[in-house]
């Protein structure tokens, strides 16, 4: 029984390019994603209680899991999770800055778009090893946090609005070492509409 599948991507391989090679996400995309994806399912395969559950579901009550398979769904149905938004968090025609309700809100919370950007990266830069950057709702509040390898902003009870990942497959085979390189190129394709409809799904009123 298949529980969950692979995403398809909402655009082609090769249509983040300059920003994110096509070589990238074919890699990530169908290696990396698709293997959490098949660990978190055959995780659950004993489980039958589990599959009728959201990814969401699964994440925000991580403590009630099986002992044994609680590692494994913290790793992978995080990894899942994180990569199925983050598809949705770029687009080929992103970039620039974002408007109406969401650039209130983050001119509100951090002055003004340019500081925004530059906290953000600065965190991103700062995360030792592999990991994700998150923009996220807590309290109703907008705040910057970061999590380890592939855990989820859920686990913690926070709404990931933006993410970016981190890890060294997301960017290495055309960035290198150069993660600073890869950060700023990542802000010409973020889709701040889907920002925008996360931050506006999460019932946030000015």
């Amino acid at each position: 029984m298949i529980m969950f599948k692979l995403p398809d991507l909402p655009y082609e391989y090769d249509s983040l390019a300059p920003y994110i090679s096509a070589d990238i996400q074919h890699l990530h995309h169908t290696r990396h994603h698709a293997t959490y994806v098949k660990n978190l399912n055959d995780a659950l395969t004993s489980y039958p209680e589990l599959q009728n559950k959201s990814i969401e579901e699964i994440l925000t009550s991580l403590s009630t899991l099986p002992e044994e398979i609680k590692t494994v769904v913290r790793n992978n149905g995080g990894g899942h999770y994180n990569h199925s938004q983050f598809w949705q968090m770029m687009h080929p025609k992103g970039g620039g800055d974002p408007t109406g309700s969401l650039k209130n809100a983050l001119e509100d919370q951090f002055g003004d778009i340019k500081t925004f950007k530059e906290d953000f990266s600065k965190s991103a830069l700062k995360i030792f090893g592999s990991g994700w950057q998150w923009l996220v709702l807590e309290n109703g509040k907008l705040t910057l946090t970061t999590t380890p390898n592939q855990d989820s902003p859920l686990t913690e009870g926070k709404i990931p609005l933006l993410g970016l990942d981190v890890w060294e497959h997301a960017y290495y085979l055309q960035y290198y070492n150069k993660r600073p390189d890869y950060i700023d190129a990542w802000w010409n394709i973020v889709h701040w509409e889907d920002v925008a409809k996360r931050l506006s799904d999460s019932h946030i009123t000015k």
